[in-house]
């Protein structure tokens, strides 16, 4: 198809639009408008918002509309690639397109893909103005095939995939409307897809507080679930708080971004008699009411635990409730951290690849390495059906072994060197351009 040829007006036109936020006194003609032009109508929009105008040589030309992001989508998330606890963080770095309105009589080619373009330029500035933080990702959603996001598309946005017809209740929950939409992205920094799935969060938001991460009773319970299972070392001797309950509440705290045994006890205090009562927290038959553990409780439990059990119990709870395909394998010397004998501590960590959420780890012995440690590191974790990857050192065929038969998951090895000179050789040989995974 061939591109619209525009006339000289109509070119210079393109070059006099503006877009600006609307100023409180324009609000009511934007509601107005939106309400009697878009197909869908307009009532409100969703948490934060931004409302736009497009003009034309002071004439309204269009109205844009920015909400918060949709809070879940499944296309997103993969896209991200990030876990479910930085989607809850970061998901206000977000920003939904949720109204974009030629007005009527105002269209002509390249009009809107222009206006979207100087919207974009100065989305991320305005929304840090008025809430203090910036946006790094746009999103919109369109309802194919009655519209093809042509005007998106020739934005530089990026298809990323469908919706599951899903449309989140105002009460809680979803409902199924049987209507799947095309979801687009588009990113307002080079980096920022990276910069959402990173553990740590990027510098440039020193100054943007991250959302904290509330746990629903589902994964409390799970949770205490969990840590049920696990010894508990201390003394029968004053024991008065359940150790599953101390437990859960120290990893929810830590989840609300508590940083110290002081900020663990101070969550704990904030919760309700329900919540105490859920995570089957200490009972006092004399107040008739449940305690939540002081600070020195929680800090001689957590310096006191199984430290190993511990460990696959939040790795356990990390898998049930993240959507990972693949597993990374890898080896690092602590600096810093010596032994007794002077010698460095090395340690093995299992990790999900694009969350950086670390679901095993195991410390190698002096005498020992990492290629046997590897299917001790595994022994207990569910990989079934996933796919594992890990360097040269771990190329050898009892490891592959170890994977496909007896955990059932896939593995890639991601170099060969010349310690395995015969392999590295047939390897060698063959057609690389031919190989599948080849780019």
């Amino acid at each position: 198809m061939e591109a619209p040829t525009l006339t000289s007006n109509q070119q210079a036109s393109l070059h006099r639009i503006q877009v600006r936020p609307i100023l409180p006194a324009e609000r009511e003609r934007w509601n107005t408008l939106m309400q009697a032009n878009h197909y869908r109508g307009f009532r409100t929009m969703a948490g934060r918002t931004l409302r736009y105008v497009a003009t034309l040589d002071d004439r309204w030309v269009a109205l844009l509309g920015w909400q918060a992001a949709a809070y879940q989508c499944q296309a997103r998330e993969q896209w991200i690639g990030w876990s479910w606890v930085l989607r809850r963080q970061r998901l206000h770095l977000i920003a939904n397109n949720a109204r974009f309105l030629i007005l009527p009589g105002e269209s002509f080619a390249n009009l809107a893909s222009r206006i979207l373009s100087l919207n974009l330029r100065r989305l991320s500035a305005d929304w840090q103005a008025v809430y203090g933080h910036p946006i790094v990702l746009a999103e919109t959603f369109v309802e194919s095939p009655r519209f093809t996001g042509a005007c998106y598309r020739a934005a530089n946005w990026i298809d990323v995939g469908w919706t599951k017809g899903f449309a989140r209740r105002p009460g809680g929950g979803y409902v199924y409307h049987g209507q799947p939409k095309r979801l687009l992205l588009y990113p307002l920094h080079p980096h920022a897809r990276a910069w959402l799935a990173q553990p740590q969060p990027q510098s440039e938001w020193t100054k943007t507080p991250m959302q904290t991460v509330t746990l629903s009773d589902a994964q409390m319970e799970g949770l205490r679930q969990i840590f049920f299972r696990l010894p508990d070392t201390r003394s029968s001797l004053g024991k008065r708080h359940p150790l599953p309950a101390i437990l859960t509440i120290a990893v929810a705290a830590v989840l609300a971004k508590a940083e110290s045994y002081i900020a663990m006890a101070e969550w704990a205090a904030r919760l309700t008699q329900a919540q105490l009562k859920r995570i089957r927290a200490r009972y006092n038959p004399r107040t008739k009411r449940y305690v939540a553990p002081s600070e020195p409780t929680l800090r001689r439990v957590l310096q006191g635990a199984h430290v190993d059990a511990l460990d696959v119990a939040i790795g356990a709870w990390l898998l049930g409730n993240t959507d990972f395909e693949t597993v990374a394998v890898d080896g690092k010397m602590l600096k810093g951290a010596v032994r007794e004998d002077g010698s460095q501590v090395h340690l093995l960590s299992a990790f999900m690849h694009g969350q950086g959420a670390t679901i095993a780890q195991k410390e190698i012995a002096r005498k020992t390495n990492e290629i046997p440690e590897l299917r001790n590191l595994l022994k207990d974790v569910d990989i079934q059906g996933k796919v594992v990857t890990a360097d040269a050192l771990h190329t050898q065929r009892e490891t592959a072994r170890f994977l496909v038969e007896d955990k059932k998951a896939e593995y890639l090895f991601t170099a060969v060197k010349g310690n395995q000179r015969k392999l590295r050789d047939q390897l060698t040989c063959l057609s690389w351009g031919d190989f599948p995974p080849q780019r």
